[in-house]
């Protein structure tokens, strides 16, 4: 039996949370805070020493030996420097832990050696991180010990940002006072603050470790180069939603714990559609908590996998041929007195807030398009997107029949009179009850969908930071709403100017809006014919930060500088030339030490075989033997030819003297020879017997956990 757990009693017991602070800090410290964290506005550092004070005695109290600056650099992970709490000695030598306010509140760390597209030279070392107090520090318990990870921003000596995390809170700033324009429009005025709500979606595959640590391609990559399918795959649909395994139920039992107890409100749980894959979600916080949150999830994930003897993937596309691996970024605006500017009510066509605010978010969808698919671009993303598992590379909105049949009205009549409703749904059963049932369906093939008050972005990839698209999501609709702010505010008769902006909105970006199947080629052609971007790869995307028009919208609203977006787009291409040059090493090594030597062996076996026969039995039918050393061996030369190609690649990679080329590179020329050495050896998967293949196959891996 498995012991119970009290959710209530753990659930955020290693968090410096509101309880806690009220609990040890002075009341009118605890105030102050408070204020701070709600106002989002600067610490007063004359309650600095207090607080930092209270967070280490709590921290001390909870066994915590160390404390870190907890920031998100851009290389998509979290980073961590351990300081001790030893602050010095008294006079009879014995040791004194201690944090002060400055040392909570801003550290330094070597601003060098993080990507920074050349807004830092490599002799230029500093760079700050300074406290993101909106988000509770945490206890990290492991077996390094107790840390206090205190949640930071990162930027250089010159205040550029180095992270995810600053460019998100500039946006939260941004939408923030837009959006409470828009409130104020409407008669709101009780509004204070918009704040944008995100609920991630994780993915993740489980598999043996061992297995995992006999594949070099999983270890270098985290993806399979080589690998052929197994009889079954997930034709069946039989994993998805399927009886968790008690294997895979202890892991997510101890998953859940590790995150409960600091904070993350891990709430569902169930098998994915491919074998050995998996989903966590979490319920909706505001932005920036969701997104540390998120980098929590993703490293406790693969720390809890290896201690039941399993290797967690959260590569996008871990193996060819069976569903890949993403998080939907579900999105939402909140004001602090609890009003979603989602929901649309139970007659949309009578919300004119909201169909101001849909409307405005077709706008700023439509209009930067790129952006939001370059918000998704990671390099094993491009493996995924539109492989009849996530949406396609082209950006639409799917708004439902009900949303859709409102625009339409108001598009040909200029004013909408109804909303189609749900109807109630009969069963049939007579022990089971009708219900209401909703009036749209869900559309998992849209990319960035309506789903009831919230929009889901469904591109995200796996292993990616939920930072990027949510940047981009709250400023692409911050310049929307201030754009009708702007006009608005001016207009002499409001009820009419917001109707014919709301109409002319929607008859401008109409286009945008897709319900269909989106992993249909009707749809990629209906999608060229309305003139909407189809950027199928991340190379493709990256050119979208660096456009005169993303330098305005950034700039703009004090999210990005032109020097910030510059450098990030740098940063991206040399992301996916790295990536790729890795996975081509790692196939050149792998063909060259572990496959080609065992095929060998193999085509040894098969010729003493056939010799063996021939000396007993010349006249005996020996096709068999013949025709398969023949098959082995052309592919193995097959091999041998692509592998020499793409040894030569990768050294012609190296002298390529931009990232961007070497990106280009990449894609035209490493991509297709890395899948014209898979395609042999993929083969001579099939064909060699196992006892001789030197590597766990498909089927060992995603069937055997």
């Amino acid at each position: 039996m498995s012991e119970t757990i009290n959710v209530e009693a753990i659930f955020g017991e290693n968090v410096f949370n509101d309880s806690v602070m009220k609990e040890r800090l002075p009341k009118s410290v605890y105030k102050k805070l408070k204020q701070t964290i709600e106002d989002g506005s600067e610490l007063d550092p004359t309650i600095a020493d207090v607080v930092a004070h209270a967070m280490k005695d709590w921290a001390v109290d909870n066994g915590a030996t160390h404390y870190t600056h907890w920031f998100q650099p851009l290389t998509g992970v979290t980073a961590e420097k351990h300081d001790s709490f030893i602050g010095n000695f008294d006079s009879q030598g014995k040791v004194l832990m201690d944090l002060s306010g400055k040392e909570l509140i801003k550290g330094e760390t070597d601003g060098s050696s993080f990507p920074s597209g050349g807004l830092r030279a490599t002799f230029e070392a500093r760079g700050y991180t300074a406290w993101d107090c909106t988000s509770a520090a945490f206890l990290k318990k492991d077996a390094t010990g107790v840390t206090l990870c205190i949640p930071t921003a990162f930027c250089s000596y010159r205040g550029e940002a180095l992270d995810k995390k600053t460019p998100l809170l500039r946006s939260m700033q941004a939408i923030d006072k837009e959006a409470t324009r828009i409130f104020h429009l409407f008669g709101h005025t009780e509004v204070k603050r918009v704040t944008p709500s995100v609920g991630p979606e994780q993915e993740y595959f489980l598999i043996d470790r061992d297995k995992y640590l006999k594949r070099k391609d999983l270890i270098y990559t985290g993806r399979t180069l080589f690998g052929a399918m197994p009889p079954k795959g997930q034709e069946m649909d039989d994993h998805y939603y399927g009886v968790i395994r008690e294997r895979i139920g202890s892991y997510m039992k101890e998953l859940n714990e590790e995150l409960w107890k600091l904070g993350v409100t891990a709430k569902t749980q169930h098998n994915e559609v491919a074998p050995a894959q998996h989903e966590l979600a979490t319920i909706y916080t505001k932005a920036n908590l969701a997104v540390d949150h998120n980098q929590i999830v993703m490293e406790t994930m693969k720390k809890v996998a290896n201690r039941h003897g399993m290797a967690c993937l959260l590569h996008e596309k871990p193996f060819q041929g069976v569903n890949g691996s993403g998080k939907h970024n579900n999105w939402s605006l909140a004001s602090d007195t609890g009003i979603n500017m989602l929901d649309p009510g139970v007659t949309p066509h009578e919300n004119i807030q909201f169909l101001l605010v849909l409307a405005c978010i077709m706008k700023a969808v439509d209009r930067h398009a790129d952006l939001l698919r370059q918000s998704a671009a990671v390099p094993g993303n491009d493996f995924r997107l539109g492989a009849q598992e996530a949406p396609p590379a082209v950006i639409s909105i799917f708004v439902g029949e009900q949303l859709e049949d409102v625009i339409d009205q108001l598009i040909s009549t200029g004013s909408a009179t109804h909303s189609k409703t749900g109807g109630t749904l009969k069963t049939g059963v007579t022990t089971l009850p009708d219900f209401d049932k909703d009036a749209t369906d869900r559309n998992r093939t849209s990319p960035f969908a309506f789903t009831g008050n919230k929009f889901e972005f469904r591109m995200v990839g796996s292993s990616d930071s939920v930072s990027s698209a949510n940047v981009v999501l709250n400023t692409i609709v911050a310049e929307a709403f201030k754009e009708a702010a702007d006009e608005l505010e001016k207009a002499e008769d409001f009820d009419l100017a917001v109707h014919d902006m709301i109409k002319k909105l929607l008859a401008d970006h109409r286009r945008i809006i897709f319900n269909g199947n989106g992993y249909s080629e009707a749809w990629v052609e209906e999608a060229e014919r309305r003139g909407l971007p189809n950027l199928k790869c991340m190379v493709d995307a990256i050119p979208s930060l660096v456009t005169e028009k993303a330098f305005k919208l950034f700039g703009d609203f004090g999210v990005y500088t032109k020097e910030e977006l510059v450098a990030r787009a740098e940063i991206e291409y040399e992301s996916y030339a790295k990536s790729v040059n890795i996975e081509a090493k790692a196939m050149i090594n792998i063909a060259g030490k572990q496959l080609i030597p065992a095929v060998v062996r193999y085509t040894t076996v098969l010729a003493q075989s056939l010799s063996a026969v021939k000396a007993a039995c010349p006249e005996a039918d020996n096709s068999v033997q013949t025709e398969l050393l023949i098959e082995v061996s052309d592919l193995l030369s097959d091999m041998k030819v692509a592998r020499a190609k793409l040894e030569d690649l990768v050294e012609e990679y190296q002298h390529i003297d931009s990232m961007e080329r070497r990106a280009h590179f990449c894609y035209d020329e490493i991509i297709p020879a890395m899948q014209a050495l898979r395609d042999p050896a993929d083969q001579l998967e099939m064909i060699v017997d196992k006892e001789y293949w030197p590597i766990p196959s498909y089927g060992d891996m995603i069937f055997e956990v």
